[in-house]
């Protein structure tokens, strides 16, 4: 198991709360979940010619916001490699003292060729839904993503059934605030390699593979990646184009991110929790209890 997960100050806040049990109430503190919002720019085009840009302002819980920029440029697919970022920063230049952590800036390569019409897509983006403000769902679906591999991994059924609790002892925002979703990188022996949270489902999946975009770890093609809640068309579109061939969810999958995994290629499951799931989409990566 990974070492447990560092939580900034930002991450959380205290409030003073009335609790009410039957009909005493009593005042206490209670800690809750940050969400504070996130702009993210972007500097691209030759040395002596550098612009800059808005891409998208996202609600997100503090913390790892460098990861989210880089993972958000990825699977939006403004870059396609660790080598087209040349380095992710605060901005100096802001005008309020609360923006000073809230606003980031992605200096792309000079090599970098950026999808200009893209960038042009400045769009909102909520805590609760992710492709909320895009232009299209086919827009999302013309985003570049790698040939996931056609032989595995292999995970064995044993293994789903015990991601979720993995997951769960290593949230320790969640055990704290227990208002966050949570997105996980396994081994397909269930080794947990990387875990990220946030108020935003989209925005720990994109904390997730930014982490891994920046240790040059993608595609990530022999890895299983679980996540809190539901499983939407823009989870699997995020998963695919990182190279992900198993996604499992602790939730329900949407009846278009089904459609996805298949069209991606993608071991897609739902409902992993009390020791059942379903494979909704090429099952043939789930080895059963008798094989293992």
């Amino acid at each position: 198991m990974s070492a447990p997960v560092f939580l900034p100050p930002t991450s959380y806040e205290y409030a003073t709360v009335h609790r009410v049990q039957g009909m005493a109430v009593t005042e206490t503190s209670d800690v809750l979940a940050a969400e504070e919002p996130l702009e993210i720019r972007v500097g691209y085009g030759p040395a002596d010619g550098r612009q800059h840009r808005t891409l998208s302002i996202t609600m997100r819980t503090p913390g790892h916001d460098f990861e989210l920029a880089a993972g958000f440029l990825f699977t939006e697919g403004l870059i396609r490699s660790r080598q087209e970022l040349q380095g992710i920063l605060y901005c100096p230049d802001v005008e309020k003292e609360e923006e000073r952590e809230n606003v980031v800036r992605a200096e792309l390569a000079p090599s970098a060729l950026p999808d200009l019409p893209r960038l042009e897509r400045h769009f909102y983006t909520s805590s609760s839904c992710g492709v909320c403000g895009k232009t299209s769902i086919e827009a999302v679906h013309a985003a570049a993503c790698p040939v996931l591999p056609s032989e595995g991994p292999y995970v064995a059924a044993r293994v789903i059934h015990q991601l979720p609790e993995r997951q769960r002892e290593a949230q320790a925002l969640f055990e704290q605030t227990g208002g966050l979703h949570a997105a996980a990188l396994f081994s397909p022996e269930g080794e947990l390699l990387l875990l990220r949270e946030d108020v935003g489902r989209h925005n720990a999946l994109d904390k997730v593979i930014g982490a891994a975009l920046l240790q040059e770890m993608v595609p990530l093609h022999h890895t299983v990646l679980l996540v809190s809640g539901r499983a939407s068309f823009e989870l699997v579109q995020k998963a695919a184009v990182a190279g992900i061939p198993v996604l499992a969810a602790v939730g329900a999958p949407s009846s278009l991110a089904v459609s996805a995994a298949r069209d991606f290629g993608m071991t897609l499951c739902g409902f992993v929790r009390q020791n059942r799931y379903n494979v909704y989409s090429h099952p043939w990566r789930i080895l059963p209890a008798e094989n293992v």
